[in-house]
């Protein structure tokens, strides 16, 4: 059973490993749907500071990713799921310019991986 609440499709995984190349460590937050809308964004280590009400979710590609405490509290039933599709990254994102730009997919956890969850601390 995957009950990790942050995944990554192999298409983002390989775009996470070009952007650390050039840019080196990376973290991602999932904007709450201001500037740039409801979407997962790329900044290196240091750029963003992360809130002391943002929860971790996880690890992508070795980026830690994050997510307002709201927005978790709406989310925490569905795992995220992190792929890229053709167009223009966030403004503040490190994907913008790529040609591509991240995308959160998603899908409701089962009854039992939820349970598991709440088991663990973690909804």
């Amino acid at each position: 059973m995957d009950t990790r609440q942050v995944i990554a499709t192999i298409p983002a995984l390989q775009l996470i490993e070009r952007l650390r190349t050039k840019h080196g460590a990376l973290l991602f937050h999932q904007s709450g749907g201001c500037c740039d809308g409801s979407s997962p964004m790329c900044y290196p280590v240091g750029d963003f500071i992360v809130g002391d009400r943002d929860v971790k979710l996880g690890v992508i590609g070795g980026a830690d990713f994050y997510i307002s405490a709201a927005q978790f509290d709406y989310w925490k039933h569905t795992q995220l799921i992190i792929d890229v599709v053709p167009g223009r990254g966030g403004m503040f994102s490190l994907e913008n310019g790529e040609g591509v730009r991240f995308l959160v997919r998603s899908r409701l956890f089962t009854d039992a991986e939820f349970a598991c969850l709440r088991q663990a601390g973690r909804a």
